[in-house]
């Protein structure tokens, strides 16, 4: 009987050298990495440096609240609000006309130019687009929301693209044999099957989009950035930390949001 047990098992499955010599690869670039660049992580916990981050966070304690000053932070809160909604819906709009040829429906010529401004769309960061914006359309909530749009729209262009490309043909296949029209077959047969992904990833760029507007405040982009600036610049640490409360508010109250929109449309 134990003869048979021992023949029913699976055999074992032969080392996976290509695994470990990866492994290893990983491992030897973060050992020079660390080497390479001098780090040295005693600096970090030392007693000297913990001294100096404990003296600088209780500079921030306790946190600025009165009446006239959550009411400017509630404003900026929805300055930020805006600034990344807008940008994002701008975003979604304009990198869903990039997903289609550079998905590959209009040929090979139109894909490679559709990903090529995609590449560059996301490829400059989001400050260095508020520079240009700035200087474009002035200071303000504005270029942020220009800043925001633009780099938005690389990423979720190439994101939409890639599922386009996964989505099963067979459907959109039908519906063109059965006589439909190539913008009928796409609305009823491949865009309800990207919808919901492409959903996730719009919202997950909002929730980036919030941080990322009250960064963009900092070169004038408006909202709580800008008020961050302003108060870490002249040493007003209390001020300040009303300011990142109201950071932390808005993105957990927009996650909490979108987890909802999530789960109610199955994204």
């Amino acid at each position: 009987m134990n003869g048979n047990v021992a023949k029913a098992l699976p055999p074992q499955p032969a080392p996976c050298w290509r695994c470990r010599a990866v492994l290893l690869a990983v491992l030897a670039a973060i050992v020079a990495s660390f080497v390479w660049l001098g780090l040295d992580l005693s600096a970090l916990v030392s007693a000297e440096s913990m001294g100096h981050m404990g003296r600088f966070i209780a500079e921030f304690f306790p946190p600025e609240l009165s009446p006239d000053f959550l009411t400017r932070t509630a404003h900026g809160a929805l300055q930020t609000l805006a600034v990344s909604a807008l940008g994002t819906v701008l975003a979604m709009a304009a990198g869903a006309m990039l997903a289609l040829p550079g998905s590959g429906r209009a040929g090979w010529p139109l894909q490679k130019a559709a990903r090529f401004v995609l590449n560059l769309l996301r490829s400059v960061p989001e400050l260095v687009w508020a520079a240009l914006m700035v200087l474009a359309a002035g200071i303000g909530p504005f270029a942020g929301a220009l800043a925001l749009s633009l780099h938005t729209t690389g990423v979720l262009g190439r994101l939409f693209a890639e599922a386009l490309e996964n989505a099963p043909p067979a459907p959109e296949r039908a519906l063109r044999e059965a006589g439909a029209g190539r913008i009928a077959a796409f609305g009823y047969a491949s865009l309800p099957l990207v919808a919901p992904q492409w959903l996730a990833y719009s919202l997950y760029r909002w929730e980036m989009n919030i941080r990322m507007a009250a960064v963009l405040g900092f070169v004038g982009g408006g909202g709580l950035g800008q008020m961050l600036y302003f108060h870490l610049s002249i040493f007003q640490q209390a001020q300040s930390m009303t300011v990142l409360l109201g950071m932390f508010a808005l993105v957990a109250g927009v996650d909490g949001a979108s987890g909802w929109v999530r789960r109610r449309w199955g994204a």
